[in-house]
């Protein structure tokens, strides 16, 4: 894509404009251990690595350091025992710093205290040229795992996130599992436009019927996570997603252990919850090998429904390493096996506490509707309830790392992975809507006019079709499932090189999807009730099935220049070409997605047909990257980024924003020759700090402010007419323009000593829609109106405490006033959450190392209010309730 004249001078405007902004330290303990891989090098190289690896905070004085080599560092360790092994034979020692972080100084200088008098006292002759590092030209922050453990035991690490600025995750379910309606927005992007990775491979891109990859609490037990990291705004060149255009979320898991061991958590609370987590760590064996085994099981009662109902399942990882003085290889596994039941979305304003789902009591669903002859609606919401439906989800992932270093200056890194995934999206709906009729009636009973009004089956000419009523089961549900079958395969190979001041980055990647996409429908009788644990075989029909071949080819170039001991620049591209065919092996009958014809007295399809399908390639050769760190003083940088991505289209159909989800084979084949992937160019500038103070008890401060500008272009839309629901008729896709978004971020950490600290983040997003756009005769007027779901005004916090065993965190998220529907016209009232945690971990027990006993309440106040959205496009939207208040109690031992 090329620049527009305005994006340039915005450029170059926000990178003479850096004073103004910042960026952020990671949350979570710098005493967290986490893998640490580095060559050997120059030491100030290796520090610099440490420092992105980690995510802490690293200073030192460039000339202490320089002429130095660092020693090859590989394990499992915190950020300090990293840095004195890199500071091994130099002379050199590491101190934690009260604002958080580490500096470097003299083994012969006084050790660094804890106060900020003697800090000052002891690096008086060289504080004034120490130079911070640790962080990235652009915005990249970080969440430790034991932070994430903190928080809730188990969660998903993707919850964990919006403590951070510009960052909205919902979810509703406390753990954040549920797929269905999770949602998660960073700096205006949408969960699909965002990149995912976990050790590096890809994820892909979020979707709930993902059809590239899958969810990170699928991908790793939420334990054996010991990094969450997220590059608001842009990601680094090498990522490996095709749909990061708003940034991305990396997930590192835990490595193997040095020691030989074993861990057990048990996790108790409300809604009869019960998780177990249980690893085996083998220790360091033969030469420099080390693994792991670790296994989850998760049962709970999903709280809005019955009690009857369960959510949660099994989980295997399995991961090994062995080092050696040149090569590393590390081979991960893991197998997962659950159901996660969902709930209708609510049509506001209605009761959002009201029960989710009726099942296992079918007598109460039938009472619910009408009788088959009867001519009457179905009741509205909250009462227009589906019998059960769930997310079945099994998935098989694995990928081989091999890195070697062939020379001090040279590491060539090497990465094969697959993943396979069956799943099931399973729905036990009532058939009395004009939509779910004229799906069942094409097929069941395609001549029966005498239920046929407007061009489509109805129940309010002579009460619904006995064919179809008898067909599905006489209950006045059926069962509609979306299978899916994803079968992908790839290899990452990256070379890096340093030479003089340059640090050179060359890689591919490749990547072959086959997925399939499946709509069936299967009877509900009073004898055959199905349950929504189970997908069920013999469907009355096939709807359609879509099957997708994709092949990734993605590039990179980066060159990393340090022009001065302060100052660092970075330029690179990468070039995207995804091949995308998609076929239609089984297609819909046409009638079958007919939208309602006044006055026709027969089914008539005039806007909705099936698509055969082809072709399609997203390709963008020349995505560039330029940015900036300065440190202008010893303790304060300022840095600035440009960055272009591309969205490539979605490789899926009906009811997506993908071009096979458009109307016809005429439109297919026009958005062919015209239609654009989405693509976005980011620009943002900041400043950070991480200061040691002497204020009273204020014993160190750390923070960022950070601004940001996007434009978003060819911002791809599914139009989908009122009171679709889930039958997919009438619904296509359409370019709806551009949108323009201007952010900051502020987020701070001020310490009191060593045992207290108060984090907190204020942002503030305008995202703002450049165009209107038509849906067949509608005209949505959304220019200059504000995107929906997403707060204007957000803030987070988090209290620390800890004293020798004991430690305790206040949480809290507050989310502004969210537009609720496309025009703006209704506005969803603010949020504000709490959590608490506290907890104490006892030492030297006889046969142990160690046991923790731990606290957890979500939704302390026990607020009731709307959680995700799905934005209407009159005067409503649908959405889901935040959990209420529960307690949970995990006790965990160590070994």
């Amino acid at each position: 894509m090329t620049a527009h004249p305005r994006s340039i001078l915005q450029s170059v405007l926000l990178l003479t404009a850096g004073a103004s902004i910042l960026t952020p330290p990671a949350l979570g303990a710098a005493s967290g251990t986490t893998a640490v891989h580095i060559a050997r090098q120059p030491l100030d190289q290796a520090l610099e690595a440490l420092g992105r690896q980690t995510g802490q905070s690293i200073v030192f004085p460039p000339e202490l350091v320089a002429h130095h080599q660092a020693p090859a560092v590989n394990g499992t360790m915190t950020p300090g025992e990293a840095a004195h092994r890199l500071l091994s034979g130099s002379g050199m020692t590491v101190e934690p710093m009260p604002g958080g972080g580490l500096v470097v100084h003299k083994a012969s200088a006084a050790p660094f205290k804890r106060t900020a008098r003697k800090v000052r006292a002891s690096q008086a002759e060289s504080i004034e040229q120490v130079v911070a590092t640790g962080h990235h030209t652009r915005s990249v922050m970080s969440i430790s795992g034991d932070q994430i453990q903190e928080m809730m035991p188990g969660q998903n690490p993707m919850q964990a996130l919006d403590l951070l600025p510009g960052v909205t995750f919902t979810n509703v379910d406390p753990w954040g599992n549920n797929e269905q309606n999770s949602s998660i927005f960073v700096h205006g992007f949408s969960n699909t436009q965002l990149g995912y990775t976990l050790d590096g491979i890809p994820l892909g891109a979020g979707a709930y019927g993902n059809y590239n990859g899958l969810s990170p609490q699928r991908a790793a037990i939420s334990e054996d996570i010991g990094r969450t990291s997220l590059s608001s705004g842009a990601g680094a060149l090498g990522t490996a997603s095709t749909s990061n255009l708003g940034g991305t979320i990396e997930f590192t898991t835990r490595d193997p252990k040095r020691k030989a061991g074993a861990t057990i958590r048990q996790t108790f609370g409300e809604y009869s919850t019960f998780r177990t987590f249980a690893r085996v760590d083998t220790g360091q064996f033969g030469n420099g090998n080390a693994a792991y085994f670790a296994f989850a099981r998760q049962d709970a009662r999903p709280w809005n429904l019955g009690p009857a109902n369960r959510q949660g399942g099994y989980q295997v990882n399995g991961k090994f390493v062995h080092r050696d003085e040149n090569t590393t290889v590390t081979a991960y596994f893991d197998w997962q096996n659950k159901a996660e039941p969902n709930t209708q979305g609510l049509t506001a304003p209605t009761d959002l506490y009201a029960r989710g789902a009726f099942y296992p009591d079918l007598d109460a669903a039938m009472a619910n509707y009408p009788s088959e002859s009867s001519k009457a609606k179905a009741p509205g919401a909250p009462n227009n309830l589906y019998y059960f439906s769930a997310a079945q989800r099994t998935d098989y992932l694995t990928y081989v790392n091999i890195s070697h270093k062939f020379a001090p200056n040279l590491t060539w890194d090497n990465q094969l992975y697959f993943h396979y995934d069956d799943g099931a999206g399973v729905v036990a709906t009532s058939v009395r809507t004009n939509a779910i009729l004229t799906i069942l009636g094409s097929y069941l009973d395609p001549t029966g006019t005498k239920y046929i009004k407007n061009g489509q089956f109805t129940y309010t000419v002579a009460g619904i079709d006995p064919k179809v009523w008898d067909a599905t089961g006489g209950t006045g549900y059926a069962v509609r499932t979306t299978e899916y079958d994803d079968y992908r395969g790839g290899l990452m190979s990256t070379l890096h090189y340093h030479i003089g001041h340059h640090n050179i980055e060359i890689g591919g990647w490749y990547e072959r999807n086959n997925n399939s996409q499946g709509r069936y429908w299967y009877p509900l009788t009073t004898t055959n009730t199905l349950t929504p644990y189970e997908t069920p075989k013999n469907p009355l029909f096939t709807q359609w099935n879509n099957v997708f071949f994709t092949n990734t080819f993605v590039t990179h170039l980066q060159d990393t220049w340090r022009v001065t001991p302060h100052l660092t620049l970075t330029a690179g591209f990468k070039s995207e070409l995804v091949y995308t065919n998609g076929t239609l092996p089984v297609a819909a009958l046409p009638q079958s997605l007919a939208a309602a014809v006044t006055g026709a007295k027969t089914l008539v399809d005039t806007s909705t047909h099936t698509v055969p399908g082809g072709t399609i390639p997203s390709v963008e050769p020349f995505l560039p990257a330029f940015g900036a760190l300065w440190s202008f003083t010893p303790h304060e940088q300022l840095f600035a980024n440009i960055q272009e991505n591309m969205n490539s289209f979605a490789q899926t159909g009906y009811g997506s924003t993908s071009p096979w989800a458009v109307t016809t084979q005429d439109a297919f084949e026009e958005f062919k020759r015209t239609g654009k992937p989405e693509t976005s160019w980011t620009y943002e500038t900041g400043i950070r700090t991480s200061h040691p103070l002497r204020a009273g008890p204020l014993t160190g401060i750390s923070g960022q402010l950070e601004y940001y500008h996007v434009d978003f272009y060819n911002r791809l839309g599914a139009i989908k007419p009122p009171n679709q629901g889930i039958s997919g008729v009438g619904g296509t896709v359409a370019n709806l323009g551009n949108v323009s978004t201007n952010g900051m971020d502020l987020s701070f950490t001020l310490r009191f000593g060593p045992h207290f600290s108060v984090y907190d983040t204020v942002s503030y997003i305008s995202s703002i829609y450049g165009n209107d756009f038509m849906d067949g005769a509608t005209l949505y007027a959304t220019k200059g109106k504000k995107v929906p779901a997403i707060p204007v005004w957000s803030d987070k916090f988090v209290i620390s405490y800890n004293q020798g065993g004991f430690n305790a965190q206040l949480n809290g998220s507050y989310m502004g006033v969210r537009p609720g529907t496309l025009t703006n016209s209704v506005m969803v009232p603010p949020r504000l959450l709490l959590g608490v945690s506290s907890g104490y971990t006892f030492q030297h027990i006889p046969h142990m190392d160690s046991l923790k006993l731990q606290f957890n309440i979500s939704n302390l106040t026990n607020a009731r209010s709307w959680s995700s959205l799905t934005p209407g496009d009159a005067d409503t939207y649908v959405g889901y309730p935040t959990p209420p208040r529960m307690f949970f109690g995990t006790i965990g031992a160590s070994f």
